[in-house]
């Protein structure tokens, strides 16, 4: 039995986008052309939620809304989604405010940040569960996959207040 997934392309500014779907809850987006397995192109409602979702980011006014989602993933790495997802729009905040938000609701003495950035590296629903507003602890912008000139133009539409945050110095941004 072959699982079939549904598949659109949304190409909006700085990148081209493709978003994945079982069922009717957006589960992976990513950059790749690549496609295995079974693929069909189908226009599905989570299709148009992200894209008018996009839109509305990249004009620069806060969406207001999330589309259906399903990422796949650990119960740790959900919970981390689960929190980048409440984020503000424009505002970021550090993976070890993060962390401390999980010590807090699980009781723990201590998270390591570490670990929260790699749930943040497994986000494969970016820009929506929106890992570009996770930085480092002194302000550097650190850890997109993307690179930090894309995380640097995703936080601009949101009007994030760029002073004090910077580039560390083995980065290839401008």
């Amino acid at each position: 039995m072959r699982l079939m997934m549904r598949v659109k392309n949304l190409a909006r500014p700085i990148f081209r986008r493709k978003a994945r779907a079982k069922n009717s809850a957006q589960n992976e987006q990513n950059e790749q052309n690549e496609q295995s397995g079974y693929f069909e192109e189908k226009n599905l409602a989570v299709f148009d939620q992200t894209r008018r979702w996009l839109d509305l980011y990249f004009s620069g006014r806060e969406p207001g809304f999330t589309p259906a989602l399903n990422p796949s993933g650990s119960a740790f790495r959900r919970t981390v989604w689960e929190i980048l997802l409440k984020i503000p729009y424009g505002k970021t905040t550090t993976y070890g405010q993060i962390a401390r938000e999980i010590d807090a609701a699980r009781g723990l003495a201590k998270m390591s940040a570490q670990a929260v950035g790699g749930a943040v590296g497994h986000n494969e629903i970016s820009i929506i569960i929106p890992c570009h507003r996770v930085i480092g602890a002194h302000g550097n912008l650190t850890g997109y996959a993307g690179g930090i000139d894309r995380k640097i133009k995703l936080l601009q539409p949101g009007g994030v207040d760029m002073r004090g945050l910077f580039t560390p110095p083995n980065s290839t941004a401008p």
